[in-house]
């Protein structure tokens, strides 16, 4: 079993930055492939940005340019550092992981483990 524990989320005015943090239990955390996913009121659950073992990434359309994830597997860690942010990224987000792949992996279905989400909320 792994566990997630988001930190970081926050109420941040349009423009400004957020990061988030999860940190995870088990003691093969540089196997997983790592996500981080949020799901804004009324809408579905929609992908952000993935990381395999060896820091490969992959982002979502909408974020690229602005979001950055990165990983620590010394601290059990994976973070995702958010720029320039803007209203229509409020939303609870989520990190996600998958055991024993080296692959990124785009779709909520395929991750093994989640955990709570944390708030983020951008003014305008």
């Amino acid at each position: 079993q792994v566990q997630l524990v988001e930190s970081g989320g926050g109420l941040v005015q349009a423009g400004g930055s957020l990061r988030l943090s999860c940190g995870a239990s088990g003691r093969t955390f540089s196997n997983y492939a790592m996500g981080w996913f949020r799901q804004a009121p009324g809408k579905e659950r929609e992908f952000v940005a993935t990381i395999n073992w060896s820091g490969n990434t992959a982002y979502a359309d909408s974020v690229k340019g602005r979001f950055t994830i990165s990983r620590d597997n010394a601290k059990n860690t994976v973070y995702l550092q958010m720029n320039s942010l803007k209203p229509e990224d409020t939303a609870v987000y989520y990190c996600a992981a998958k055991g024993a792949t080296g692959r990124l992996i785009f779709s909520p279905y395929e991750y093994d483990y989640w955990g709570q989400g944390t708030q983020v909320t951008v003014s305008s």
